[in-house]
């Protein structure tokens, strides 16, 4: 890691031409197609696949820089390829511990697919550990799913959708299914994507109408409920690393605008510029402080996640932890930024009008803020009494 030069694999000049088209496509409310066929071009889509599949062979602590360096150009970019990188590093989790299940995302990533993210529901508070979705099983060893997945991001590009659904078949005995599908007639992906912020992801909703998934794309059946599956780690625990990683990237980016804001703006009261005001200057580095305890966080975790470091039943806190301290300091940072920089800000043409409503998204993900206190208090004090 300390070798590590994250502009071998995200150069200065894409993410300027990525951060020349983060406005347009925010203002067109559009999938940013320009940024996606570059990063795929760059071999992006695969640096978390091993050099022996012809991936870059990073690890998570590697990407989540990367990911905090693109989310500092375009943030909506950055979170709709958190969601192909999810599955990748799902992939590289569950090889690192001996399971090759996954196998086929590592190498179709290197082709050019695209994984979506197909897990969120409507309503479905436990998120990995029940699903509204119908899994049915069919002669082959493959499955079904039926129903409707929310916020799914590269709504308009994926070519692959990882999911989730629940097999009833045996009452006694119902299964979590994982597994992937193609796009095809049966996935309807509506144009519904019309948000306050992180507009460029287009997490648009999916519905099902019996979407086939073959025997080899299926690949987990667990039991419903808390469940320390590879899988359901693998997929928790990159997604919160990943999520922090780009609401990191956010709030560099809106410290560096308003430092930037500071020495440009001049006070009529002293003739001086603001970066010399007391006050302006306790704003700067009261972010300073707060994005600073944001770096050795993610870097730790997503380090602990690669050298398979056992946690226990302390993980689940961690990650969810980690990944609400990150939006919540991240949605800090910005409202500070705004002030630094003063009323221009408000304007949609001023870049930290678009952090301010892109920042906002953090709060929905899982997992959300109850979600992540009841996880902790649980850990710590222990499950409430029956």
């Amino acid at each position: 890691m300390s070798d590590f030069d994250p502009t071998v694999y995200l150069p200065d000049d894409l993410l300027e031409r990525i951060r020349s088209r983060a406005a347009a496509v925010d203002a067109e409310n559009r999938f940013p197609d320009e940024d996606l066929a570059e990063l795929r071009d760059a071999g992006y889509l695969s640096i978390l696949v091993p050099t022996a599949l012809g991936g870059a062979g990073l690890g998570l602590a590697e990407a989540a820089v990367l990911q905090q360096r693109l989310a500092t150009a375009a943030p909506a970019t950055a979170l709709a390829i958190n969601m192909h990188l999810v599955w990748t590093g799902v992939a590289k989790v569950m090889a690192d511990r001996g399971i090759d299940d996954l196998s086929f995302v590592q190498t179709g990533a290197v082709a050019g697919e695209v994984f979506a993210f197909g897990i969120s529901e409507a309503g479905n508070d436990l998120v990995l550990f029940g699903s509204d979705t119908v899994a049915t099983p069919d002669a082959d060893g493959g499955y079904t799913f039926s129903g409707t997945k929310i916020f799914t991001s590269l709504g308009p590009v994926w070519t692959q959708l990882g999911l989730h659904g629940l097999d009833t078949t045996d009452p006694a005995a119902p299964k979590m299914v994982y597994a992937f599908v193609p796009r095809s007639e049966a996935v309807e992906t509506r144009d519904d994507w019309d948000t306050v912020g992180m507009r460029g992801t287009q997490s648009r909703t999916t519905v099902l109408h019996a979407a086939a998934a073959p025997a080899d794309r299926v690949v987990r059946r667990v039991d419903p409920g808390p469940n320390p599956d590879p899988i359901v780690f693998g997929i928790f625990s990159v997604f919160e690393v990943l999520l922090a990683s780009v609401y990191t990237g956010v709030a560099r980016r809106a410290l560096d605008l308003a430092i930037a804001a500071a020495k440009t703006r001049t006070s009529k009261k002293t003739g001086r510029p603001y970066s010399d005001d007391a006050d302006i200057r306790w704003r700067i580095a009261e972010m300073a402080l707060t994005y600073d305890g944001l770096l050795p966080q993610v870097a730790s975790i997503a380090h602990d996640v690669d050298a398979l470091v056992d946690h226990g039943g302390l993980w689940f806190p961690k990650l969810s932890g980690l990944k609400h301290r990150t939006v919540v300091a991240a949605k800090q940072v910005v409202d500070e930024a705004m002030l630094v920089a003063g009323g221009s800000s408000y304007f949609t043409r001023n870049e930290l009008s678009r952090l301010y409503r892109d920042v906002l998204a953090g709060m929905f993900h899982p997992s959300d803020p109850e979600s992540a206190h009841a996880t902790v208090a649980a850990a710590w004090v222990g499950p409430v009494s029956a």
